[in-house]
């Protein structure tokens, strides 16, 4: 029987025919005798052409019923090579990958059984191998891609035009499976001639021609697999797809290059974690897949829309048929796909394990310890079943100056510049120079993601390199990991001490990239607190880091470090210098003030930075303080104090002379007025000190704590209600509430829409008022300002008892004051105190409302506090009328009443006595 009335189908490799379904080998057309291991050696091998097979793979493929060692592997494959006659003749048919396996790496044709071509890398008529026009087996099967399509779309186009496209991009971005899917859609366009080449598991370059030829079915019995390519591509169109190119990428390039210049019609899809750079190169940098920032307010329709979570949840329900996209699962897989920077690889391993131990716990599971070696899919090449596999491949590639550099590199949390890798990285055994290279090597490796936006290059190490590159140091001792941390937090430091100085201000203004490097001075605290930090670093980041904390509302982390320091202050060598101690005090009085309320504590605080600067004869910091005195002061209720602080305020100002601090004075004075009843002389000086005002900038803000213009703007609108202009003063409330907006400044935001909330709803205006105290409620909550909390509360019990819409409403209203009082923000009781009074009055509880303002007149009386004191007598008037029939003592209340209002110029209260005494 010859070889073509055999049946079943046939791969012929140079003079060899193998049908695997009878277990023959024929040389020539006559029968090879080959053992029965030998041959399943055999028939492993030539199923995947070019691909390099693990020992271990082999080993349960061959041996699977029987355990057996590495060395009768190595004498089957050597009983092989012989019986092939590999060497001989220059034919190559089995490459040694040592270390790793085997592979077969001369070309294959399939035959099917009536002797027509089965196509898989079967020659066509010009000897190319190629298809029939749809699915081009030569390929690896197509993925199932998601979020890609864009790029698809984008190389789709450009491919016949391009000699060659490198997709470049981290481990475990998708590179593969972005070309394979390419080479899929674009292989009718050459005619079914494309061929994939994966050189993930070879080491040896002089192979690289040989693996080449293997996959596109190219037969070479010569020395020169390149000059026998050439010869059957130079006229003819072709696709190549080169996967996995980082470790060989000279010879690669090579080769390339002489395909470029030497086969026109030829189209090259490389894959690498580095550019080949090469003549006719067009590279595509592959970034991560889409994921939310922030899931807040997005349903769970959107969520899934984002590519990185529908990978994951696609994966998981696909080993997991009792997978549910609920709310909170979708905004549990958003933080994993956030968490693992939206890289395709570390999400699929990770889908595995949440099907397997459910999301919940893969996410508690993720937030406790990054894992690298967590395994996905059974079927993937052994350096993609874990992260580590992955980086231990690329890391391998490195020499030993950019393994030094990548270790170090993985002290930042979060992006870094060039000067602080020089900074953090360079020592005696690595220098400058080396540094810099260095990192625009592991760049272009795709090890360092970089942004250039801007014209300044801005690095970061993805969240599972960083892990890796981290443990990968720590193994180095804890000497050289202690020395790269203490490096990290001087730069830190000295960065920080430079942007919150008086000339740098204006770097305070744009809050990203102080957001960005939160992760840098959290880490750079934590280690110079830690064992084997530096307590005098410590207290001084601590110190530098304050206003940074402040500017972005980060209150209990600003409070919590400013504490430490101050502990550990004594502890420190060399003792702590007065300006850094009187930054930590002033900082640590301000947080608590608007966390915890106004407690001793933050006043000492405050009392005793003011004492500092006092003593440092520091004017700047001395108005600073007593500007947060003075809102402390006036929120604990003690109006005496406050006016005391803003009298020294102007004193200080006019030493410092200028525009900003007699505005700060002016106001803190303006303010004390309007308290104190002095509603003219309030005006007038809130005016002036608008006008002194500069833009609102969070520069200015962080220096005192809130926004000067800001909180001048609210007053004076307060002052306009109680003047009796009422559209003036809920158009500037208005206006202060965006403004406040732009500045996204927690604090600050409070303050004023706590003022504007009173001011619609006394101008009964409930939209507005709604609308201000939902802002306040979100914003306080945000930044975990207590007080404020609970005056959202208390203005939800007033809307809702002026729309009749809760039974408790009053009660809520009560609970609020309560509360507020517990926490000393005396401020907010006597504007919330008449909201109850007013309630209580419209429900008849008469004798509640009597106790009530009696009590209200009282303690204004004592606190000085007199800009409500007209309608608290009016109300009492009315009270003393309804109870009592006292219409003699109810007129004469009402006649001191209005000349009280008079007096203060409180237009708003003197109407509503009108209207009384007209009855």
């Amino acid at each position: 029987m010859t070889d073509s009335e055999r049946l079943g189908d046939q791969l012929a490799f140079g003079p060899f025919r193998l049908w695997p379904d009878e277990r023959l080998l024929t040389r020539n057309g006559e029968p090879v005798p080959i053992g029965g291991r030998s041959f399943d050696l055999l028939v492993a091998l030539i199923e995947k052409p070019g691909a390099v097979l693990s020992k271990r793979d082999l080993l349960k493929r061959v041996w699977s019923d029987v355990v057996v060692e590495d060395g009768s592997l190595r004498f089957h494959m050597a009983g092989l090579r012989k019986l092939l006659g590999d060497g001989q003749g220059g034919a190559r048919y089995i490459a040694t990958q040592v270390g790793v396996g085997y592979a077969f790496v001369a070309p294959v044709e399939r035959r099917a059984a009536a002797g027509v071509s089965a196509g898989t890398v079967a020659p066509s008529a010009d000897g190319i191998a190629g298809g029939d026009g749809g699915r081009t087996p030569a390929l690896p099967p197509q993925p199932q891609l998601v979020g890609r399509e864009r790029d698809v779309e984008r190389l789709g186009e450009r491919i016949a035009g391009t000699p060659l496209f490198t997709i470049v991009g981290p481990a475990g971005v998708g590179k593969t499976s972005l070309a394979v899917e390419i080479a899929h859609r674009r292989a009718s366009d050459f005619g079914g001639h494309a061929a994939f080449v994966d050189f993930a598991m070879l080491e040896d370059s002089a192979v690289v021609p040989s693996m080449i030829a293997g996959a596109m079915g190219i037969a070479v019995d010569g020395d020169d697999p390149l000059a026998v390519i050439l010869g059957h591509i130079r006229e003819h169109r072709f696709l190549l797809v080169l996967d996995n190119c980082e470790h060989l990428i000279e010879p690669i390039a090579t080769i390339v290059e002489r395909f470029i210049d030497e086969a026109p019609l030829m189209r090259l899809i490389a894959t690498s974690r580095e550019p080949l750079r090469v003549r006719g190169e067009h590279i595509h940098r592959l970034g991560a897949l889409p994921y939310p920032e922030d899931t807040g307010g997005l349903t769970v329709e959107q969520i899934l829309a984002y590519p990185a979570v529908e990978l994951f949840c696609s994966r998981v329900a696909a080993a997991d048929s009792d997978f549910v996209a609920d709310e909170e699962t979708m905004h549990l897989a958003a933080g994993i796909c956030r968490r693992l920077d939206g890289m395709a690889l570390p999400i699929e391993l990770v889908a595995v394990r949440a099907a397997t131990h459910g999301i919940p716990a893969t996410a508690r599971q993720l937030g406790e310890r990054f894992s690298l070696g967590w395994s996905g899919r059974r079927t993937a090449q052994r350096r993609q079943k874990t992260l580590q596999a992955t980086l231990d491949w690329s890391y391998d590639l490195l020499p030993v100056a950019e393994k030094i550099l990548f270790e170090r590199l993985s002290i930042f949390v979060g992006p870094f510049s060039i000067d602080a890798a020089l900074h953090v990285a360079a020592d005696g055994s690595l220098g400058s120079d080396e540094v810099a290279l260095a990192l625009d090597e592991l760049a272009a490796k795709s090890l360092v993601a970089v942004n250039r936006t801007g014209g300044a290059g801005i690095y970061r190490l993805l969240e599972m390199t960083r892990a890796y590159a981290r443990e990968k140091l720590r193994a180095r001792g804890i000497g050289e990991f202690a020395a790269a941390a203490r490096r990290h937090a001087s730069f830190y430091l000295d960065e920080l001490e430079a942007i919150t100085g008086d000339d740098e201000e204006n770097a305070l203004e744009d809050t990203t990239p102080l957001r960005q490097q939160l992760g840098n001075i959290r880490s750079a605290l934590d280690f110079s607190f830690g064992d084997d930090g530096d307590l005098k670093t410590g207290v001084r980041l601590a110190a530098a880091s304050a206003p940074v904390f402040l500017n972005l509302s980060h209150l209990i982390e600003c409070q919590s470090w400013c504490a430490r320091a101050l502990a550990e202050a004594g502890h420190a060598g060399g003792g702590t210098a007065p300006e850094v101690e009187l930054e930590l005090q002033g900082a640590l009085g301000t947080a608590l003030m608007f966390t915890q309320g106004n407690g001793t504590a933050a006043g000492d605080a405050l009392g005793h930075a003011l004492d500092l600067a006092t003593r440092l004869e520091d004017r700047w910091n001395q108005l600073r303080m007593l500007a947060r005195l003075h809102i402390f002061s006036k929120r604990l209720g003690a109006y005496a104090a406050a006016r005391s602080h803003a009298g020294r305020a102007v004193e200080v100002a006019a030493h410092i002379g200028g525009g900003e601090a007699s505005g700060i004075a002016r106001s803190l004075s303006g303010i004390s007025h309007y308290l104190a009843g002095d509603l003219l002389r309030a005006r007038a000086e809130l005016e002036d000190a608008m006008e002194k005002s500069g833009p609102a900038l969070r520069s200015r803000t962080i220096r005192y704590g809130f926004d000067n213009r800001s909180r001048t703007g609210i007053a004076l609108a307060y002052t306009l209600w109680l003047a009796g202009e009422v559209e003036q003063a809920n158009r500037l409330a208005r206006q202060t509430v965006r403004e406040t907006g732009q500045l996204e400044h927690g604090i600050t935001q409070c303050i004023a829409l706590v003022w504007a909330a009173i001011i619609h709803l006394w101008s009964d205006d409930l939209e507005a008022a709604e609308e201000a105290v939902e802002a306040l409620s979100a914003r306080a909550q945000a930044s975990a300002l207590g007080p404020y909390i609970v005056a959202a509360q208390g203005f939800r019990g007033a809307l809702d008892f002026e729309r009749g819409t809760r039974a408790d409403a009053l009660a809520t209203l009560e609970k609020s004051i309560a509360s507020l009082r517990a926490a000393r923000y005396e401020l907010l009781v006597t504007p919330f105190t008449l909201m109850l009074l007013w309630g209580l009055l419209r429900s008849e509880r008469l004798r509640d409302a009597q106790d009530l303002a009696e009590a209200a007149i009282s303690r204004c009386e004592g606190l000085g506090e007199l800009f409500a004191m007209p309608e608290l007598l009016r109300i009492k008037a009315e009270l003393v009328r309804r109870i009592d029939g006292d219409h003699a003592m109810s007129e004469k209340l009402l006649r001191d009443a209005m000349s009280l209002a008079r007096g203060q110029g409180a237009r708003a209260w003197q109407v509503r006595i009108e209207k009384m005494l007209s009855a």
